[in-house]
């Protein structure tokens, strides 16, 4: 077992579909090329819920959830060359990975080959030592999987950044949304109020897909050139060969061949949302036109801090709607009837100040 020292504040789920209560914890004081982080921020992501639910199975308690992670390191191993007591820093997905496979030497950890360890409702590489996530007060964690948060980014705002807006910028970047394409966001959540920022940062031109007009004037603040309800029958038709790229942020798999058909020859249509149910697929609405139906999850640590100085460089943070940590088993009820805009952000000193 990894050797652990530091006692910190958490809120734990102790089985499938328990509450969320404070539990105390244990970090391990850094080694030669960790860093020890004080946690100021942590967001809530719909991911938190399907683990603490086991809807994904394989869930390990009792587990504090938690991978959006910013905050100001506090101490660092002698080893550690990248980082200071002081720095603002964040922690996203990952902690670790095997380091020497193909992927990991690509700079893509999120692939590697031997496994990437998550950052909570995992074990480290010894196979034994579980790893607990951002809800807490302190975490330690290998230098490498650490990324600089810009002095230009509240870390509030930036902690969101560290999921959602690494899950939808690496394929931004790897389908080239930019000047000339046409990019949809399908869903209008945590993940897809980033994509919409982030592809007309970009210089795409985008549009929002989602059932109501509810949330258009948003969307429309946030940079979207385009809305299209599906509750419009005539909308979804007129949508019909528009795009180049979607973006399918949903938890659901309802109008995958819908979706489908609003790309142009050679579309793609990347999932970086995850349905619990299989996909309902016609192999027409790809054939036909030569589409492409993808997926994508987050980006490797040199993309994730190109991310956040992307990020920095045109001011994007999360919309947020900041919370104390009392109130996490009732943002979780509001994030399943989709009651937030667009993110919740624990502050984590609301921890510290329960005894």
């Amino acid at each position: 077992m990894i050797k652990t020292a530091l006692k910190t504040r958490a809120y734990a789920a102790q089985k499938p579909g328990d509450t969320l209560k404070p539990f105390e914890i244990e970090r391990r004081e850094p080694t030669a090329t960790d860093v020890l982080i004080r946690i100021k921020f942590c967001g809530v992501c719909h991911s938190d819920v399907h683990q603490v639910k086991d809807e994904w199975g394989g869930a390990r308690f009792p587990m504090v959830p938690g991978h959006e992670i910013t905050g100001v390191v506090e101490k660092v191993g002698d080893q550690v060359s990248r980082f200071k007591p002081g720095d603002r820093v964040g922690v996203g997905c990952l902690v670790d990975s095997c380091k020497e496979c193909h992927s990991c030497k690509a700079g893509l950890e999120q692939y590697c080959e031997d496994r990437p360890v998550l950052t909570y409702n995992d074990v480290e590489l010894d196979g034994k030592t579980p790893t607990l996530g951002g809800y807490s007060n302190f975490i330690t964690v290998r230098e490498r999987f650490v990324v600089n948060i810009p002095d230009s980014l509240p870390l509030d705002k930036a902690a969101p950044l560290l999921c959602a807006g690494i899950t939808t910028y690496s394929p931004l970047v790897h389908w080239q949304a930019g000047p000339g394409k046409s990019v949809a966001v399908v869903g209008m959540g945590g993940l897809g109020h980033m994509a919409v920022k982030l592809a007309h940062a970009m210089g795409a031109k985008v549009t929002v897909i989602s059932r109501s007009l509810n949330k258009k004037k948003d969307a429309e603040a946030m940079g979207a050139d385009g809305y299209v309800a599906t509750a419009d029958p005539q909308a979804v038709e007129k949508a019909q060969n528009q795009f180049d790229l979607i973006i399918n942020t949903v938890s659901s798999a309802a109008d995958m061949n819908t979706y489908l058909g609003m790309l142009k020859r050679d579309g793609v249509m990347v999932l970086v949302g995850a349905p619990n149910e299989s996909l309902p697929v016609s192999p027409f609405a790809l054939i036909p036109k030569r589409k492409t139906l993808a997926g994508s999850t987050i980006g490797g640590m040199p993309e994730t801090q190109e991310m956040l100085d992307f990020c920095g460089q045109h001011q994007l943070g999360a919309d947020i709607e900041v919370i104390t940590i009392d109130k996490i088993n009732e943002a979780y009820e509001r994030l399943l009837k989709s009651d937030v805009r667009y993110r919740f952000v624990i502050d984590m000193a609301s921890l510290q100040e329960e005894a």
